[in-house]
């Protein structure tokens, strides 16, 4: 038994002390998967640094409870009301504006509210509501379905209990199949649609107004609220999805595709460039 014991000692003296992990936990959106550009992103993050990243993708809300529980080193999302209560609240340590690209309200080829004609996401808001048309919502706290209810409020009206208001409860690419199916119409984020126009019979009808901005934020979450965060691996990501070689990815992304970039880049701006308080 001794010499067994021995032996251990002398394999772990040998080892020395563990490397650090090169793995960090990200929870993103899903329309930052959806629309491809992690898949793109999350090679060359690993290719410069070392470190892979193990994705989770879900709604904004979804990530942020992920964090408090612990269960992610760094979040990139596009829900800014909740990142600042998330930053305030202590549980993370270093938020930068990465990029945008806007939110486009979709449907039918027939368009039976006349979404097109209407001049503001609100009044589009209220040519569906007083149409009764179908509406498919993602219904999942992400960062679209709160800025759909943001649309709905500020056109002063409340369609959740009405029988054509449907949620799915579901990613945004599965949400654009079901508006499809049933001819709806839908808030998406212009890269999703992209990425998904060829599979659905769905057209974008509105755009264009300021209040459809859509924001990503990459934020680093707090060691202090849970000591197993890889904070070197998280800081590590926010600085590379920032960095001139992150930003020139993200410029470029959907260029080949579809003739224009899916997402702006905007490492080099504040919040209130874009127009946001």
């Amino acid at each position: 038994m001794k010499k067994l014991l021995l032996v251990l000692l002398l394999i772990l003296t040998a080892c020395g002390t563990p490397a650090p992990t090169k793995e960090i936990l990200l929870v993103s959106t899903t329309s930052t998967q959806d629309s491809g550009l992690l898949d793109v992103l999350l090679p060359a993050f690993t290719e410069a640094t070392g470190y892979k990243a193990i994705l989770v993708a879900t709604g904004s809300g979804q990530a942020i409870e992920i964090a408090k529980q612990g269960n992610a080193d760094v979040i990139l999302l596009h829900s800014p009301a909740a990142e600042k209560q998330f930053m305030a609240d202590g549980w993370g340590v270093d938020r930068r504006l990465v990029m945008h690209n806007d939110f486009v309200i979709v449907g039918p080829q027939s368009d039976p509210a006349s979404v097109h004609a209407q001049t503001s996401a609100a009044d589009a808001f209220l040519a569906i509501f007083s149409s009764a048309s179908t509406f498919v919502s993602r219904g999942d706290e992400s960062g679209t379905h709160v800025k759909e209810k943001t649309v709905w409020q500020n056109a002063g009206l409340n369609p959740f209990d009405e029988s054509w208001y449907i949620e799915t409860g579901q990613g945004q690419g599965n949400t654009l199949s079901i508006a499809s199916e049933k001819q709806g119409y839908a808030l998406v984020d212009r890269g999703t649609f992209l990425a998904y126009q060829s599979n659905v019979d769905l057209k974008i009808l509105f755009e264009g107004d300021p209040i459809l901005l859509n924001m990503y934020h990459v934020i680093v979450v707090n060691p202090e609220k849970w000591a197993h965060v890889n904070l070197a691996g998280a800081q590590a990501f926010a600085d590379f999805v920032t960095s001139p070689a992150g930003q020139s990815i993200i410029a470029q992304f959907g260029v080949d595709k579809f003739g224009q970039p899916l997402f702006t880049p905007d490492a080099d701006k504040t919040d209130a460039d874009l127009g946001l308080p």
